[in-house]
């Protein structure tokens, strides 16, 4: 073949991707079957399955669902099990589950990212920039905005709020929670608990007040994201939540989405978490499970969404395309391959900008040591949460993973899911299916 020839051939094929990618792009998803995107549809079936069986059996989690979009098409939708282990309501494919730390890249992320699309967020400007009560913190002033979204800032992981509310007997202080609304307690954290309007502000000065270790390395940190909803209110003078649902939520008809689902009478169910012996005295359900959410009243940056594997799906597919979906942008380009690409590799870090990535080697370990299947591109991205939930776009393979269980359920002792490595080996799945069938 001549080099002129070789030449047109590749531009030919370049220009037919981009070409399927456009189009992929102003397509919103619709229903299709595994032939259709060169799946082996038989093979997919009979090892997700039985991947999914052995989950159940061993009590990984009472019950799943797992969606899968490829080339904009769902090709796998299907729902396993019960929502607790009586067997009594099966999973369906329209549940509603709490998704705990995926709300992290489904609530306040999307806002961060459209405001740093309009040049409202610096990454590389102190976090203190937008969060003042960081200028007067020694170890925090200088924390960047990048730093803290890629857990690179050296902050605390986490502060258990639970204490504060709670006797050394484990009865409720009652300072802070009540049994009935009033107007100083507003916020609903589940049927009958009511917490304290001011509660926000305690939360806000012990994190304000916490530790920073001197060392800077990958430390996951969620502190942060509790801070997000106010911040973002305060960047765009808007309810948060409200915010969410005019930019994003509603625009993508993501209708399950959202915070306090309880409040939205829902025709949808809302699968139960953990049977809690400490703070709910019962089933959790229909309410966040995440305790310092729940002391928010239900809204937080780090927990707290809701929603159907369809609505993740779309958000998620809106990020494989970088920021568009159904011919709509909602987030530039550029935003989106900047917050979801490794920061800090040099530092062994994996993380994007709130996104989680894969092991930097990745590809080269077995199923066992990889996360999440090493079969991913090293261009996706996604997160999983403490209830058993988990959600990953690979925008190379136009693919996206959606995994939704209660793991938790009827505690979070039952730990499975992670020691029979399902979600990997369910991800590896879908792309072994993809070369076999080459």
């Amino acid at each position: 073949m001549t080099t002129f020839k070789k030449t047109a051939t590749l531009l030919l094929i370049g220009f037919l991707f981009f070409s399927h990618f456009s189009i992929a792009q102003n397509e919103k998803i619709t229903y299709g079957n595994p032939s259709e995107v060169g799946m082996d549809s038989l093979y997919i079936y009979t090892k997700v399955d039985s991947i999914m069986n052995v989950g159940i059996q061993q009590e990984a989690f009472p019950g799943a669902q797992i969606l899968v979009v490829k080339d904009s098409k769902i090709i796998f939708n299907k729902a396993y099990g019960f929502h607790t282990y009586d067997s009594i309501q099966a999973v369906s494919l329209n549940d509603i589950y709490d998704l705990a730390s995926v709300t992290k890249i489904t609530g306040p992320l999307p806002a961060l990212m459209k405001l740093h699309s309009e040049g409202k967020l610096d990454l590389d400007s102190p976090f203190s920039t937008y969060w003042k009560p960081w200028k007067k913190r020694k170890d925090k002033k200088e924390l960047t905005v990048r730093e803290i979204l890629a857990h690179q800032a050296g902050l605390n992981p986490y502060i258990i709020f639970l204490n504060e509310v709670l006797k050394k007997d484990g009865k409720i202080k009652s300072r802070f929670i009540k049994s009935k609304a009033s107007r100083r307690f507003k916020n609903e954290a589940y049927d009958g608990l009511y917490i304290k309007n001011r509660f926000k502000n305690k939360v806000f000065r012990h994190i304000n007040r916490s530790k920073v270790s001197d060392v800077k390395k990958y430390k996951y940190s969620g502190l942060s994201f509790l801070i997000y909803p106010d911040l973002i209110s305060q960047i765009t003078n808007k309810n948060y939540t409200e915010y969410l649902h005019d930019n994003f939520y509603g625009q993508l008809e993501a209708t399950t989405l959202g915070y306090r689902p309880k409040s939205k009478n829902f025709n949808n169910l809302i699968v139960p978490t953990e049977v809690d012996s400490l703070f709910r005295k019962g089933l959790t359900k229909n309410w966040v499970h995440d305790e310092n959410a729940a002391l928010l009243g239900g809204v937080s940056g780090n927990a707290g969404l809701f929603g159907t594997s369809l609505d993740l799906a779309k958000i998620m597919q809106m990020y494989a395309n970088y920021g568009i979906y159904g011919g709509k942008r909602y987030i530039s380009e550029n935003t989106v391959r900047e917050f979801t690409k490794i920061q800090y590799p040099e530092n062994e870090n994996r993380r994007g900008l709130g996104f989680d990535k894969p092991l930097i080697d990745n590809a080269t370990l077995s199923i066992k040591e990889a996360y999440p299947a090493p079969e991913v591109s090293p261009e996706s991205f996604g997160h999983s949460g403490f209830t058993g939930t988990f959600v990953w776009a690979d925008p190379t393979n136009n693919l996206v993973f959606i995994f939704l269980s209660n793991r938790v359920y009827p505690n979070r002792n039952h730990r499975n899911i992670y020691n029979l490595n399902i979600r990997p080996k369910l991800q590896q799945v879908f792309y072994k299916a993809i070369k076999d069938n080459q």
